[in-house]
Protein backbone atom coordinates (compact mmCIF):
# COMPACT_ATOMS: atom_id res chain seq x y z
CA UNK A 1 0.00 0.00 0.00
CA UNK A 2 1.40 3.59 -0.62
CA UNK A 3 1.53 6.09 1.53
CA UNK A 4 -0.64 8.55 -0.07
CA UNK A 5 -3.42 6.31 0.53
CA UNK A 6 -3.69 7.21 4.35
CA UNK A 7 -3.17 9.85 6.26
CA UNK A 8 -0.53 9.14 8.94
CA UNK A 9 -0.83 11.72 12.49
CA UNK A 10 2.44 12.07 14.36
CA UNK A 11 0.10 12.34 18.10
CA UNK A 12 3.16 13.08 19.53
CA UNK A 13 3.96 16.46 17.97
CA UNK A 14 0.23 16.75 18.22
CA UNK A 15 0.28 16.44 21.72
CA UNK A 16 3.36 18.48 22.18
CA UNK A 17 2.69 21.21 19.79
CA UNK A 18 -0.87 21.89 21.64
CA UNK A 19 0.81 21.63 24.99
CA UNK A 20 3.40 24.58 23.39
CA UNK A 21 0.17 26.92 23.30
CA UNK A 22 -1.30 25.96 26.42
CA UNK A 23 2.05 27.00 28.25
CA UNK A 24 2.25 29.93 26.75
CA UNK A 25 -1.42 30.69 27.73
CA UNK A 26 -0.13 30.02 31.71
CA UNK A 27 2.94 31.90 31.42
CA UNK A 28 1.15 35.03 30.27
CA UNK A 29 -1.82 34.78 32.65
CA UNK A 30 1.27 34.33 35.71
CA UNK A 31 2.54 37.35 34.52
CA UNK A 32 -0.55 39.34 34.61
CA UNK A 33 -1.03 38.29 38.39
CA UNK A 34 2.68 38.73 38.97
CA UNK A 35 3.08 35.03 40.45
CA UNK A 36 6.33 33.55 39.88
CA UNK A 37 5.95 30.05 38.53
CA UNK A 38 8.51 27.02 38.98
CA UNK A 39 8.56 23.39 37.72
CA UNK A 40 10.23 21.56 40.44
CA UNK A 41 10.79 17.95 39.39
CA UNK A 42 12.55 14.89 40.64
CA UNK A 43 12.66 11.00 40.90
CA UNK A 44 11.10 9.93 44.42
CA UNK A 45 12.77 9.69 47.38
CA UNK A 46 15.04 13.30 45.93
CA UNK A 47 13.99 14.96 48.60
CA UNK A 48 10.93 17.09 46.92
CA UNK A 49 8.51 17.57 49.45
CA UNK A 50 11.45 18.14 52.33
CA UNK A 51 13.39 20.78 50.53
CA UNK A 52 9.98 23.03 49.28
CA UNK A 53 8.80 22.37 53.26
CA UNK A 54 11.98 23.71 54.32
CA UNK A 55 11.84 26.88 51.70
CA UNK A 56 8.01 27.47 52.82
CA UNK A 57 9.10 28.19 56.12
CA UNK A 58 12.36 29.90 55.33
CA UNK A 59 10.35 32.38 53.14
CA UNK A 60 6.84 32.55 54.26
CA UNK A 61 7.37 35.85 55.88
CA UNK A 62 8.84 37.60 52.51
CA UNK A 63 6.36 35.78 49.80
CA UNK A 64 2.59 34.61 49.96
CA UNK A 65 3.81 30.94 48.52
CA UNK A 66 1.50 28.39 46.99
CA UNK A 67 2.31 24.86 46.45
CA UNK A 68 0.55 22.76 43.66
CA UNK A 69 1.54 19.29 44.58
CA UNK A 70 1.04 16.59 41.63
CA UNK A 71 0.90 12.68 42.90
CA UNK A 72 -0.68 9.79 41.18
CA UNK A 73 -2.16 9.11 44.69
CA UNK A 74 -2.47 10.49 48.12
CA UNK A 75 -2.10 13.54 49.93
CA UNK A 76 0.63 12.95 52.18
CA UNK A 77 2.93 15.39 50.68
CA UNK A 78 0.08 18.29 50.79
CA UNK A 79 -0.19 18.00 54.32
CA UNK A 80 3.23 18.52 55.06
CA UNK A 81 3.40 21.36 53.17
CA UNK A 82 0.27 22.79 54.53
CA UNK A 83 1.70 22.60 58.14
CA UNK A 84 4.78 24.65 56.97
CA UNK A 85 2.61 27.47 55.87
CA UNK A 86 2.04 27.32 52.00
CA UNK A 87 -1.20 27.48 50.52
CA UNK A 88 -1.55 23.79 48.86
CA UNK A 89 -3.77 22.40 46.29
CA UNK A 90 -2.81 18.68 45.86
CA UNK A 91 -3.64 17.04 42.22
CA UNK A 92 -3.96 13.50 40.92
CA UNK A 93 -2.59 12.76 38.10
CA UNK A 94 -4.82 9.70 37.73
CA UNK A 95 -1.89 7.64 36.84
CA UNK A 96 -0.22 10.11 34.62
CA UNK A 97 3.38 10.41 35.01
CA UNK A 98 3.22 13.97 34.33
CA UNK A 99 1.91 17.15 34.64
CA UNK A 100 1.07 19.19 31.33
CA UNK A 101 0.05 22.67 30.85
CA UNK A 102 -3.44 21.81 30.80
CA UNK A 103 -3.48 19.95 33.80
CA UNK A 104 -0.95 23.14 35.30
CA UNK A 105 -3.89 25.60 34.04
CA UNK A 106 -6.59 23.60 36.23
CA UNK A 107 -4.80 23.13 39.14
CA UNK A 108 -3.65 26.85 39.50
CA UNK A 109 -7.35 27.77 39.01
CA UNK A 110 -8.56 25.79 41.63
CA UNK A 111 -5.85 26.80 44.17
CA UNK A 112 -6.37 30.22 43.42
CA UNK A 113 -3.26 32.58 42.79
CA UNK A 114 -5.05 36.38 43.91
CA UNK A 115 -2.77 37.26 46.84
CA UNK A 116 0.07 34.95 45.93
CA UNK A 117 4.01 35.87 45.01
CA UNK A 118 5.76 32.49 44.61
CA UNK A 119 4.01 28.69 43.68
CA UNK A 120 5.69 25.71 42.83
CA UNK A 121 4.36 22.96 41.28
CA UNK A 122 6.05 19.86 42.76
CA UNK A 123 5.85 17.62 39.58
CA UNK A 124 4.93 13.59 39.66
CA UNK A 125 8.46 12.33 40.42
CA UNK A 126 10.34 10.90 37.49
CA UNK A 127 12.74 12.27 35.54
CA UNK A 128 11.70 11.32 32.13
CA UNK A 129 7.79 12.65 31.24
CA UNK A 130 8.11 15.63 33.73
CA UNK A 131 10.99 16.75 31.06
CA UNK A 132 8.82 16.50 28.02
CA UNK A 133 6.08 19.02 29.15
CA UNK A 134 6.38 22.95 29.40
CA UNK A 135 3.81 23.57 32.07
CA UNK A 136 4.38 27.12 31.79
CA UNK A 137 6.45 28.24 34.62
CA UNK A 138 9.14 30.48 34.68
CA UNK A 139 12.06 28.32 35.78
CA UNK A 140 12.39 24.78 35.83
CA UNK A 141 14.50 23.49 38.86
CA UNK A 142 15.46 19.75 39.04
CA UNK A 143 16.70 18.18 41.89
CA UNK A 144 19.24 15.10 42.12
CA UNK A 145 19.74 13.49 45.50
CA UNK A 146 23.60 12.23 46.15
CA UNK A 147 22.73 8.59 46.48
CA UNK A 148 21.31 8.52 43.24
CA UNK A 149 25.11 9.13 41.43
CA UNK A 150 26.77 11.62 39.19
CA UNK A 151 26.04 9.49 36.19
CA UNK A 152 22.09 10.46 36.53
CA UNK A 153 23.15 12.97 33.28
CA UNK A 154 23.89 10.14 30.84
CA UNK A 155 20.85 8.37 31.63
CA UNK A 156 18.40 11.23 31.76
CA UNK A 157 20.04 13.58 29.60
CA UNK A 158 16.49 15.99 28.38
CA UNK A 159 15.84 16.90 32.36
CA UNK A 160 19.33 18.36 32.61
CA UNK A 161 19.04 19.90 29.03
CA UNK A 162 16.00 21.44 30.09
CA UNK A 163 16.60 22.54 33.72
CA UNK A 164 17.46 25.94 35.04
CA UNK A 165 18.82 24.80 38.18
CA UNK A 166 20.04 21.98 38.98
CA UNK A 167 19.83 21.30 43.18
CA UNK A 168 22.08 18.62 44.41
CA UNK A 169 20.37 17.32 47.51
CA UNK A 170 21.64 15.13 50.34
CA UNK A 171 25.07 16.64 49.75
CA UNK A 172 25.96 15.74 53.43
CA UNK A 173 25.93 11.93 52.22
CA UNK A 174 28.41 12.48 49.27
CA UNK A 175 31.62 10.93 50.75
CA UNK A 176 29.39 7.87 51.94
CA UNK A 177 28.16 7.49 48.63
CA UNK A 178 31.32 8.30 46.50
CA UNK A 179 29.82 11.23 44.67
CA UNK A 180 32.06 13.17 42.79
CA UNK A 181 30.85 16.77 42.32
CA UNK A 182 33.42 17.88 39.74
CA UNK A 183 32.32 14.61 37.65
CA UNK A 184 28.48 15.53 37.78
CA UNK A 185 29.36 18.92 36.10
CA UNK A 186 31.18 17.24 33.78
CA UNK A 187 28.30 15.19 32.58
CA UNK A 188 25.80 17.87 32.99
CA UNK A 189 27.80 20.27 30.94
CA UNK A 190 28.31 17.51 27.94
CA UNK A 191 24.79 16.44 27.81
CA UNK A 192 24.02 20.17 27.58
CA UNK A 193 26.15 21.16 24.52
CA UNK A 194 24.30 18.70 22.50
CA UNK A 195 21.57 20.75 21.97
CA UNK A 196 21.14 24.49 20.62
CA UNK A 197 18.52 25.98 22.83
CA UNK A 198 20.25 24.60 26.29
CA UNK A 199 20.60 27.96 27.66
CA UNK A 200 24.30 27.27 28.43
CA UNK A 201 26.50 26.18 31.76
CA UNK A 202 23.42 25.11 34.29
CA UNK A 203 24.35 26.32 37.70
CA UNK A 204 24.52 23.32 40.55
CA UNK A 205 23.62 24.47 43.91
CA UNK A 206 24.82 21.03 46.32
CA UNK A 207 22.71 21.66 49.73
CA UNK A 208 21.01 19.44 52.06
CA UNK A 209 17.00 20.11 52.98
CA UNK A 210 17.72 18.14 55.83
CA UNK A 211 20.05 19.72 57.71
CA UNK A 212 20.36 23.04 56.19
CA UNK A 213 23.69 22.98 54.44
CA UNK A 214 23.79 25.11 51.20
CA UNK A 215 20.32 25.87 51.68
CA UNK A 216 21.40 29.75 52.03
CA UNK A 217 22.50 29.95 48.24
CA UNK A 218 19.02 28.29 47.02
CA UNK A 219 17.19 30.81 49.37
CA UNK A 220 19.46 33.26 47.43
CA UNK A 221 18.57 32.06 44.14
CA UNK A 222 14.96 32.26 44.69
CA UNK A 223 15.13 35.65 45.54
CA UNK A 224 16.84 36.94 42.65
CA UNK A 225 14.60 35.13 40.34
CA UNK A 226 11.60 37.10 41.84
CA UNK A 227 12.77 39.54 42.47
CA UNK A 228 13.75 40.30 38.82
CA UNK A 229 10.39 38.92 37.19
Amino acid sequence: MKNDEFKVIEVKSRILEDNAGAADAVRSRMREKGVFLINLMASPGAGKTTLLARTVRELKDTYRIGVMEADVDSDVDARTLAEAGAKVIQIHTGGSCHMDAAMTQKGLDEMGVDGLDLVFLENVGNLVCPAEFDVGANKRVMILSVPEGDDKPLKYPLMFQVSDLLLVNKADTAAIFDFDFERLRENVAGQRAKVSDASGEMQILPLSAKTGEGFESWIRWLKTEVSAR
